[in-house]
Formats: structure tokens, sequence, C-alpha cells
């Protein structure tokens, strides 16, 4: 049997947790093998063990980053319908927002350093922005909105433009903002 402790020091997760923070922090691009191995404490041949490539560990990096988004909705859909799930989405962005070292995005971070739309990792980055498109739509659908597609796609932009703006601006304003915009669009 083993432990949540015992899991987390497997090499894999090391390595996720550590390109995790390391690309987070200082851009995926900036992160080599050598720094991931040395501060995983992994060895080279345990890293190409686990992924194929530093690709295909920006991928699994933003498969656990999207898991953990897909978690977090599916409890908010498990506790709310409609209008009330749509603004505690916004309510978890805004949370996420004024989170300390907050740095944006972590796919529209990812995006901007992977300009190729074929890439694995832009693949990736549009699976999740789909998912979380169609969240968005199923909500707003259900809190009765005759138009979910526009609104849904008015979302994702107005997310978008928050993940921005609570880097660059005053979270806590940019949060508000955010939570206005998606009342005002439910009624419109």
């Amino acid at each position: 049997m083993t432990t949540g402790a015992t899991e987390r020091t497997h090499p894999r997760e090391r390595l996720l947790d550590t390109a995790g923070r390391l690309f987070y922090t200082q851009g995926i691009q900036a992160v080599g093998v050598d720094q991931l191995v040395r501060e995983a404490g992994v060895t080279r041949a345990t890293f190409y063990r686990h992924f194929s490539s530093k690709d295909g560990l920006v991928v699994a990096y933003l498969e656990a980053r999207g898991g953990r988004v897909e978690e977090v909705v599916e409890a908010i859909l498990a506790a709310h319908r409609g209008r009330d799930a749509l603004l505690a989405i916004m309510d978890m962005i805004g949370d996420n927002l004024c989170r300390p070292g907050f740095r944006g995005c972590g796919f529209l971070n990812a995006a901007a350093e992977y300009p190729d739309p074929t890439h694995p990792v832009r693949v990736r980055i549009a699976e999740h922005r789909r998912w979380f498109h169609d969240v968005l739509r199923t909500v707003v659908r259900d809190a009765g909105h005759p138009d979910p597609e526009r609104v849904a796609r008015t979302l994702v932009v107005l997310r978008d433009g928050a993940m921005v703006g609570g880097h660059l601006d005053d979270p806590r304003a940019i949060r508000a903002t955010l939570y206005e915009a998606a009342e005002r669009l439910l009624t419109s």
C-alpha cells in the first residue's frame, strides 16, 4: 500500500510537479531538461523513461493542469446549475486571479511559446479550450439564455482577458469586472 506522500515522490510525479512550477514561473522555453532533472532529483534516463521528449512533458504538464481545472468545475457543476453554476465558475476564475504568484493562464502562456497550431502542445491547449467553451455553453443554456453559443464564446474571451488583466492589473478589480460582465451577459 502506498501513501499520498509516497506517490508524490514517484519520479514521474516529481518531474510533473517540477515542470509545473518552473514552466509557470520561468516559461517553458527558458527551462531545459538539465534543469528539470536536477530540480526533480532524477536522471536524464529517468526523464526519458517517462517522457519521450521535453514536448511530451509539456503536454503532460498541460494535461495535469487541465485535469485540476476540470475537477474543480465538475465539483461546481455537481453543486450548482444554470446561473448559479456560471457565477460559481466565475468565482473560481476570480479566486485564481487573486492567488499569490499568479502569472496568467498556464495554457495561454504555453500557447504564446508554441505558435504552430498543429504542434501537440497547441492541440492539447485547443482541446482544453473546447472543453471549457462547451461547459460554458451548457451552463448558459441551462440558465435559459436564448443564445448560449454566443454567450459562451464571449465568456471565453472575457476569461482570457481576465487572465491577462489579473496578472497585469489589480486582480480584485478584474475579478469584480469579470463577475459583473458574466451576470450582464446572462440577462442580455
